[in-house]
């Protein structure tokens, strides 16, 4: 008799337990011209692509901006989130947002749990290190490594640099300040993100760059595995914002000769083959 009333507790606990998450709609595209918001995860820290203007305490950014034009395409409000790099994929299975907008790089790991739209930005992976510290990928071999928890920054430094001693923080800017402090010899992330952090500090005379390129970063919009009909529609927005033009304004706005950055565009948004 107590086996059958543990067994019948422990399958009430489970159904309460069901009910309070919700399921993830089956058609997002449909779900959000319903309530007529995007949600979309995205980062607050991570300038140029995510971060919180200090005049307007709104988050702006490459990635937001790419956000609101897919909205527009579907006629609905943008409502953004901020996520981390180890917590956006859960928020997005879990349907606490529609699409991960949030510097992600597509890999085949990752595309075995959720879909992703075509590129929509292409980097590298490099290091923010003191000037003259660094000439070679040698010279950081052995030493701390700042990155970010759940990044494919974190793999990468570990696979290029075996015998270093990779330290994950929550975010960009808790790296790039460890590095500040001394607490790190290095900060690696992918060289747009790099670029960023040091255009805002006051301190980006101490530091540079050095061309050293460990890794390919395909950036793509991430959004629950098997749910086509979203997954159609922002590839094909992505390409008609490529078309139209639009898609260079939003690189120039943010990475163009107006601004602290000099990346060149050297990529152009087309299909994944």
């Amino acid at each position: 008799m107590k086996n059958l009333v543990a067994i019948l507790m422990m399958t009430a606990a489970v159904t309460v337990a069901a009910k309070s998450f919700a399921a993830p709609p089956a058609d997002t595209l449909a779900e959000v011209k319903k309530k007529g918001v995007l949600v979309a995860g995205v980062k607050d820290s991570t300038p140029p692509f995510g971060y919180i203007d200090e005049k307007t305490r709104t988050i702006i950014g490459y990635d937001i901006d790419f956000i609101h034009a897919i909205a527009r395409k579907i006629n609905v409000k943008v409502e953004l989130k901020p996520v981390t790099s180890a917590s956006r994929m859960a928020q997005l299975q879990e349907g606490n947002i529609d699409m991960i907008v949030a510097t992600m790089t597509k890999n085949p790991e990752r595309a075995k749990q959720i879909d992703f739209s075509h590129t929509y930005f292409f980097t590298g992976q490099k290091f923010i290190t003191r000037k003259g510290s660094v000439k070679a990928l040698k010279d950081l071999e052995g030493k701390k490594i700042g990155t970010t928890k759940g990044s494919t920054s974190e793999q990468q430094a570990r696979k290029a640099l075996p015998t270093a001693n990779v330290l994950s923080y929550d975010d960009y800017p808790q790296a790039f300040l460890a590095l500040q402090q001394g607490k790190v010899f290095a900060m690696t992330t992918d060289e747009s993100i790099l670029l960023g952090l040091l255009a805002k500090s006051p301190e980006k005379s101490k530091f540079e760059i050095p061309n050293i390129q460990i890794s390919d970063e395909p950036y793509g919009i991430g959004m629950r595995k098997g749910d086509k009909n979203f997954v159609d529609f922002v590839n094909k927005a992505i390409l008609e914002l490529e078309k139209s033009g639009e898609a260079k304004k939003i690189f120039d706005k943010w990475f163009g000769p107006k601004t602290d950055y000099h990346i060149q565009r050297n990529f152009k948004i087309t299909a994944d083959k």
